[in-house]
C-alpha cells in the first residue's frame, strides 16, 4: 500500500477523484494527509468529510520559499507519506524540494504536454487553433510542468467550444486519468528512465487500466 499526501490550494475536484479511487476495494494507495497552503481551500473540507487528516501551511506565514517548503516536508514526514500528488497546488516547488522527493511527486496538467505549459491553457489552445487538447499526468521535475509523462487523455476541440466549456471537458478527463496514473505508480508498473516513464503495458488487461497513449473522445 502506497501512503500518499495530496497538496491542494483550491476546490480539490481532482483530490475528490483520488479520494473516491482510494476508497475502492483493492486500490493500491491510500491518502494519509491533505495539505494546503490556503486555509480556505474547499479541498480541506473534502478531506475532512472522507476522514482524512488535514494540515494548513500558509505560505504567507513564512519569510521565504525554503522555510515554507521545509514546513511542508516536516508535515509529510509526520504523516509518513511516501509519495505526493499535486492537485491544484498553486505554488511552484523549488528544485531542492523536488529533488528531495525525486520521482515521488505526481502532477496533473490541463494540456497535452509539452504543449501549453503554465496557466490559461485552454485559452491558449483555442488561440493556437489546435484540433485536440487534453491533460497529462507526469512526474514532477524542477522546471514548470516538466517531467516524465505517465498518462495522457485527449479530446477533439469543438468549433463551438469556448475556454470555459473546454476546461470543463478536460477536467472530466483529469478525474479519470489521475487515479489511474496513481494506480500504475502504486502497483510498481512505472519505471523512470531519464526523462521518460516506462510502463509495463502487460498490466493493462489484468488491471483494466487505460493505455499510456492519448485517449481520444
Amino acid at each position: 500500500m502506497l501512503d500518499v499526501a495530496v497538496l491542494v490550494s483550491g476546490q480539490g475536484s481532482n483530490l475528490q477523484a483520488l479520494i473516491d479511487a482510494c476508497a475502492q476495494d483493492g486500490f493500491p494507495a491510500r491518502i494519509v494527509a491533505v495539505i494546503s497552503n490556503n486555509p480556505g481551500a474547499y479541498g480541506l473540507e473534502r478531506a475532512k468529510k472522507a476522514g482524512i487528516a488535514t494540515s494548513v501551511i500558509n505560505h504567507r506565514d513564512y519569510d521565504d520559499r525554503e522555510s515554507f517548503e521545509e514546513a511542508i516536508d516536516q508535515e509529510l514526514k509526520k504523516y509518513k507519506a511516501k509519495f505526493i500528488c499535486l492537485a491544484g497546488f498553486m505554488r511552484i516547488l523549488d528544485g531542492r524540494f523536488v529533488n528531495r522527493w525525486k520521482d515521488r511527486i505526481l502532477n496533473i496538467h490541463p494540456s497535452l504536454l509539452p504543449a501549453f505549459r503554465g496557466l490559461h491553457t485552454q485559452e491558449r489552445a483555442l488561440e493556437a487553433g489546435v484540433r485536440f487538447t487534453g491533460c497529462t499526468v507526469h512526474i514532477v521535475r524542477p522546471e514548470m510542468d516538466d517531467g516524465p509523462i505517465i498518462l495522457q487523455a485527449a479530446l477533439a476541440v469543438d468549433p463551438e467550444d469556448d475556454a470555459d466549456n473546454l476546461s470543463r471537458k478536460v477536467l472530466e478527463l483529469e478525474h479519470v486519468i489521475y487515479p489511474e496514473a496513481l494506480k500504475l505508480v502504486a502497483l510498481g508498473r512505472v519505471r523512470i528512465s531519464g526523462n521518460k516513464a516506462v510502463i509495463e503495458k502487460a498490466s493493462y488487461p489484468e488491471h483494466g487500466l487505460i493505455s499510456p497513449e492519448p485517449t481520444k473522445v
